[in-house]
C-alpha cells in the first residue's frame, strides 16, 4: 500500500489562537462556497431553493484545539444547519441543527468516514437556537472531545469509547446550510432531516438562513503545516513542521450536565461530512444498531476491494470503498448501497467455495458460513488503513484539481 505521507497533501497549520469577527465582514481565513452574506449581524447561510448549500471552509487546519461557535440555526422543515471539524482523512466531529425542531441539537463524531456502527449520534436540549445566538464549543484533545452549549459541557467522549473511530488527524473547521429535506434525496435522509415530520422542504415558505456571528478557534499545537506519515492515521503520526502536536488542552470542561444527552436511536441520520454531512452513496445512513438485513454484506478480501472516486448525493467529492466489480442498488428504506458481486466473479473468498458452489457440494448455509471465516480476516486496522489511504488520495487529488 503507498505511504500516505506520499499522497497525503500537508495541511497548513494555523498553530495560535484567532477569533474571526463575522460582524465586520467576510474573513480571509476561510472559502466560501454557494453564496454566503455579511451584515451586522454576522454571516448568513441562505437556502431559497433546492441546490442551495453556502458554506465556509477554513485555510488552515487545526491539530488539538478548541473551537466557540456562536450561532443562530436556520428555521424551516429539512433544512440543517452545520458546525463541522473535519479532517483530510475523514475525521470529523460535528454540532448540527434541524430546522424543524428548535428545541435540540445533535452532536455526532467519525472516524476515517467509518459508519461500521450506528450508535455515535446524541441529541441536546438547546431552546429557542434559532431565535437566539447561543455559543457552541468542541474541546478536543488526544485524550477526549466535549461538546459544550453555553458553557456547560453536554457531551464528552474518549478514544475508548470511541471503538476504534477516535478522530486524531489535523482538522478544518467548515460551517454552513444544506436542505436534507429537498425532494431529490433519498427517504432516509429527508426523514433524518424533517425529524420524521414527513414531507419535504417547502420553498415557498423560505428563505431560511443560518447566521454565525463570530468563531474563535485556539490550535492546540504550534508550527506552520501538518504532515502525514506512514498509514495508521492515528495522533502520534502527525509532524509539525516549525513547532509542536500538543495532545492535551488549555482549556478547562466541566463534568456533563445532568440531563444535557440523549442518545439518537433513528434509523435516519447523518453519515459523515463531505458538504455538510453526507459521505459515501453506498453506506447505510442510519444510528440504529437494528439495521435493515440488505444493508449489510460479507467483506470481500483485501484483493476485491477497489476504491472509486465519486459524489455525495449534495455533489460533494467524496471517496467509495467497494468490492470490485459491485453495482448501486437500494435498501428498503431507500438508502443507496452497494452488493457484493456474485460468488462466480471473485477470487474471495477462496477458490474452492466457488468450485464447491458451482459443484453443488456446499449449501448457502455453507457457502455464507465459508464467507464469515473470509470476512474475519480482514481486521479493523485492515479497513482503517484503506479508507485512511483512500481518503488522503482524494484529499491530492482535489488538490491538484484545484491548481
Amino acid at each position: 500500500m503507498q505511504s500516505t505521507y506520499e499522497c497525503c497533501p500537508a495541511n497548513p497549520a494555523l498553530g495560535r489562537a484567532v477569533t474571526i469577527d463575522f460582524t465586520a465582514g467576510a474573513s480571509d481565513s476561510f472559502t466560501p462556497q454557494g453564496n454566503p452574506t455579511y451584515d451586522p449581524n454576522g454571516a448568513s447561510f441562505t437556502v431559497a431553493k433546492s441546490g442551495d448549500s453556502p458554506q465556509l471552509t477554513s485555510k488552515w487546519y487545526i491539530m488539538f484545539g478548541h473551537v466557540e461557535f456562536q450561532i443562530k440555526a436556520a428555521p424551516g422543515v429539512g433544512i440543517v444547519s452545520s458546525a463541522v471539524l473535519q479532517s483530510d482523512a475523514l475525521d470529523e466531529i460535528d454540532f448540527e441543527w434541524l430546522g424543524g425542531d428548535s428545541s435540540q441539537v445533535q452532536s455526532n463524531y467519525f472516524g476515517k468516514g467509518q459508519t461500521t456502527t450506528y450508535n455515535r449520534g446524541a441529541s441536546h436540549p438547546d431552546p429557542n437556537n434559532q431565535a437566539d445566538f447561543h455559543t457552541y464549543a468542541i474541546d478536543w484533545t488526544a485524550d477526549q472531545i466535549a461538546w459544550q452549549i453555553d458553557g456547560k459541557t453536554v457531551r464528552t467522549l474518549s478514544p475508548d469509547a470511541a471503538q476504534g473511530q477516535y478522530p486524531q488527524t489535523p482538522m478544518m473547521v467548515k460551517v454552513g446550510a444544506w436542505s436534507g429535506g429537498d425532494s431529490a434525496n433519498s427517504p432516509g435522509t429527508i426523514s433524518w432531516a424533517t425529524n420524521g415530520a414527513g414531507g419535504t422542504t417547502d420553498y415557498a415558505n423560505g428563505p431560511y438562513s443560518m447566521m454565525v456571528k463570530s468563531i474563535a478557534v485556539t490550535d492546540y499545537s504550534t508550527g506552520t503545516q501538518y504532515s502525514y506519515s506512514g498509514t495508521s492515521g492515528t495522533w502520534q503520526s502527525i509532524q509539525s513542521e516549525g513547532g509542536e502536536i500538543n495532545s492535551s488542552g488549555s482549556k478547562a470542561v466541566g463534568p456533563v450536565e445532568a440531563g444535557s444527552s440523549s442518545s439518537t436511536t433513528s434509523e435516519a441520520a447523518p453519515l459523515p461530512f463531505s458538504g455538510t454531512h453526507k459521505a459515501a452513496e453506498t453506506t447505510q445512513t442510519a444510528t440504529s444498531t437494528s439495521l435493515p438485513q440488505d444493508s449489510f454484506g460479507a467483506l470481500p478480501a483485501d484483493g476485491d476491494l477497489e476504491t472509486v472516486a465519486a459524489y455525495d448525493q449534495r455533489g460533494f467529492p467524496t471517496t467509495i470503498v467497494q468490492a470490485k466489480g459491485a453495482t448501486k442498488q437500494y435498501n428498503n428504506q431507500g438508502f443507496l448501497i452497494t452488493a457484493n458481486p456474485p460468488l462466480a466473479a471473485r477470487s474471495s473468498p477462496t477458490a474452492a467455495v466457488a468450485q464447491a458452489v458451482d459443484g453443488g457440494t456446499m449449501d448457502g448455509a455453507e457457502v455464507n458460513q465459508e464467507i464469515t471465516k473470509t470476512s474475519a480476516a480482514v481486521s479493523r486496522s485492515d479497513m482503517t488503513q484503506l479508507l485512511f489511504a483512500a481518503a488522503c488520495g482524494l484529499a491530492a487529488l482535489t488538490g491538484m484539481l484545484a491548481l
